[in-house]
């Protein structure tokens, strides 16, 4: 008796044991929550819709995209580091809302390799700095020209303090010796909004946002931010061959989990997306928005986040932006 005793012990306490792996293989059983640091419509919104719907094909759950604009990002980046690190809540962001916000904003909200567990990248997307068709600036050289007068009424269109576009602006005014004032919105969207209206004068945007406007002629696009021209604007120059020597720069889109998030489920989740990623219909999609959609693994992408890092992070603090 003591012998089968022991034996239904030592059985029911593996049977226990095995609960939490057994949810996790069965992951995802309810719907899951893509948190969005941007309102509809922009760059890291298209995105996100795309992988959604095609996460949702693979799992046979619901994958929602919830939009929560505001701080920098760092609403929706607090809300999933606070989240139960369940599988059920991530966080889909960019380059400010991931790395920068919490610096530029004085708030200590998160951090993103302490708070967050990165899953994978999604798409990369070059900039193209444009302005309204009413402006006389045909050329890098003359918006430059007319930011380095004295009490010039240049405005440029943010989507928020620390997002790409906003540090690129804050790059060319800080090698260039112009300087203008800096409109921040609550995304692409709203920016883009008073850029077509002639309430600001240019603005840096991604492809996948600004393509459709410069072809209808209702902004006119100065140079791109990628290494060589791009297919979609072959006319249009890079910012190298505008005179800033080696620069380029994309903004990414990449999910975060929040810290804790089982190993088992990050990895299951990275892999869907790689394989999504990696589609060629899939992609064209991406190509349409003029982004590179391209996936990787955890570790590829928290390498990747620490580059982008110390890359940026410098610039912050050297141009003292602050949202403040």
């Amino acid at each position: 008796m003591k012998f089968a005793f022991a034996t239904f012990a030592v059985a029911a306490c593996a049977t226990l044991a095995a609960l939490p792996a057994m949810g996790q293989q069965g992951w995802p059983d309810k719907p899951v929550k893509l948190l969005l640091p941007y309102p509809p419509g922009g760059n890291v919104d298209g995105a996100a819709r795309i992988v959604s719907e095609q996460l949702q094909a693979i799992f046979k759950q619901p994958f929602l995209v919830d939009n929560r604009p505001g701080a920098g990002g760092m609403i929706a980046g607090e809300a999933v580091a606070k989240a139960a690190p369940d599988g059920y809540t991530f966080f889909m962001g960019a380059n400010g809302p991931i790395l920068f916000s919490p610096t530029i904003f004085k708030r200590n909200a998160y951090d993103w390799r302490k708070d967050f567990t990165p899953v994978s990248s999604v798409s990369f997307t070059p900039l193209v700095l444009q302005v309204h068709p009413s402006t006389p600036y045909k050329t890098v050289a003359d918006l430059l020209a007319e930011g380095k007068k004295p009490g010039n009424r240049l405005t440029m269109a943010s989507p928020g303090a620390g997002t790409q576009n906003h540090l690129v602006s804050e790059y060319l005014q800080r090698e260039s010796g112009a300087h203008w004032t800096t409109a921040h919105y609550k995304g692409n969207a709203p920016a883009t909004t008073d850029l077509l209206g002639g309430q600001v004068q240019f603005n840096f945007d991604q492809i996948s946002v600004a393509g459709p406007f410069i072809k209808e002629g209702r902004t006119r696009a100065l140079a791109v931010t990628s290494p060589k021209r791009l297919p979609q604007l072959p006319d249009v120059p890079t910012l190298q061959e505008a005179g800033f020597k080696d620069f380029s720069t994309e903004t990414f889109t990449g999910i975060l989990a929040p810290h804790g998030t089982p190993p088992e489920i990050v990895a299951k989740l990275s892999e869907a997306l790689q394989k999504i990623l990696a589609d060629k219909a899939v992609q064209a999609k991406f190509q349409v928005l003029g982004s590179d959609a391209r996936g990787s693994t955890p570790e590829q992408f928290t390498q990747f986040l620490a580059k982008e890092d110390a890359r940026w992070m410098p610039v912050i603090k050297q141009s003292n932006i602050s949202a403040e």
